[in-house]
Order: structure tokens, then C-alpha cells, then sequence
């Protein structure tokens, strides 16, 4: 091994060696935090936990391009005008997308009247916004719950400093305040878990309400093309 070689080598290892103490420093810090808190902070992180998990997966499960995939609605008036909407197309939609799920409902009851394609629209309809509102409500209840949790631990941390004042005095006041402090430290951390919480349980209930609204302007607009109350227009449009 050159000389040259070993100063990359040895900036590498520079690097790695820095984070793993960094990473090393913040779990030390979270270590003393969940410490000072008492055992309210346990349930707090694993409300934190699962609230990460819950984001990152609707996150993934709620793009557009997998809930309502841009050129569907186009692939469905072709097959419409080619005659060529047969049952493998029609499953092949349902497994695609909640909006082909939508579509194909309409699809499969296209030879019966109107009012039976929209019953069968707004049936399958209720199961797709239900499996697009999945974990939403667990999500919310992390938002609700965790910053009573914090609230609750900072009254058990507030009366162990009351009892220690009628056992022994007031004391050193230092002491004291640095007792009230750890005894803020629940409050402090479930609002953290909360306030993330929160927001993105508004974010996803308002994108899956939107999610819902297009999707079912989008059947009604096949049923009445279908039946001939609407021409299509190109771009998959009604």
C-alpha cells in the first residue's frame, strides 16, 4: 500500500471513528434522559416508536402514483372503446391500485342498470378509504395520549419532591429546582411525541378525504360514459 493510499484510508477511518462517538454521545444522552424521567418514559418512547413506524409507512402507502396512478383512467376508456375489457384486464385493475379497485367494482356490473354500478362503486368504495385511513386512528391516539403520559409523569416527579420537602425541609434550593426540572422532563418528551403525531394525523386524514373525493368523481364520470351520459375526452378525462 502507497502512501496515498493510506490518507484516504486514514480520513475513513478518521470519519467513522467520529460518528460512532457521536452516535455513541446521543445514546448516552437519551440513556440519562429516560433515567432521569422514571419508567413513564418507557411507554412515551414506544409511543414515539410506533408513531415513526405509522408516518413512514403511510408515507410510502399514500402516494399519488400508487393510489390513483396518473394514466389509469386512459388505459380503462381504451379497453372501453376496443371492446377489450375482459375479466383478467378487469382483476389485473383491482390488484393495482385503490382507484382500480374503485374502477373495476363499476367494470364488473357495467351490463346492469346505473343506480346497481354506483351501489357497487360506493360499497367497494368504503373498503378502499378504510384501507387508505389504516393506523390513522392508533396514530391519533399517540397524538392524544402521550402528552398525558408526560403530564402524568411530572405529577408522580412533582410529589416525590413534595414528600422529600415534608421529610427533610426545603434545603438547598438548587436541589429542588433540579428536581422539578427532571420532573419536567415527561412533559417535555410527550410533547415531543405528540406534536409530530398530530400533525401528520391531520395531514393524512385530509390527503386520504382528497384521495376519496377524486376517486369517486373519477368512477361516477366511467358510469355515466359507460351508459352513455358522457362522452370520454382524450387524456382519460370525462
Amino acid at each position: 500500500m502507497t502512501g496515498g493510499d493510506r490518507v484516504p484510508l486514514a480520513r475513513f477511518g478518521y470519519h467513522v471513528v467520529h460518528v460512532w462517538g457521536a452516535l455513541a454521545r446521543g445514546v448516552n444522552a437519551v440513556l440519562e434522559l429516560m433515567k432521569a424521567g422514571g419508567w413513564l418514559m418507557w411507554p412515551i418512547l414506544a409511543c414515539s416508536l410506533v408513531a415513526m413506524t405509522i408516518i413512514l409507512e403511510r408515507l410510502w402507502s399514500l402516494r399519488r402514483r400508487r393510489v390513483m396512478p396518473a394514466n389509469l383512467m386512459e388505459q380503462v376508456w381504451q379497453w372501453q372503446r376496443d371492446q377489450a375489457l375482459t375479466p383478467e384486464r378487469i382483476q389485473s385493475l383491482a390488484q393495482g391500485s385503490p382507484l382500480g379497485r374503485l374502477l373495476s367494482a363499476g367494470l364488473v356490473n357495467r351490463h346492469h342498470s346505473r343506480d346497481v354500478m354506483k351501489e357497487a362503486i360506493n360499497d367497494v368504495g368504503r373498503q378502499v378509504v378504510a384501507d387508505l385511513e389504516r393506523y390513522l386512528n392508533t396514530l391519533g391516539t399517540i397524538a392524544a395520549v402521550s402528552p398525558l403520559l408526560g403530564l402524568l409523569g411530572t405529577v408522580f416527579g412533582m410529589i416525590d419532591i413534595f414528600t422529600v420537602i415534608i421529610d427533610a425541609g426545603v434545603g438547598n434550593p438548587g436541589i429542588l429546582a433540579g428536581g422539578i426540572s427532571e420532573a419536567l422532563i415527561t412533559t417535555a418528551a410527550g410533547l415531543t411525541v405528540a406534536i409530530p403525531s398530530l400533525m401528520f394525523h391531520r395531514y393524512f386524514d385530509g390527503l386520504v378525504n382528497r384521495y376519496a373525493l377524486a376517486m369517486e368523481e373519477q368512477a361516477l364520470n366511467l358510469v355515466e360514459v359507460i351508459k352513455g351520459e358522457r362522452e370520454a375526452l382524450p387524456g382519460g378525462l370525462a
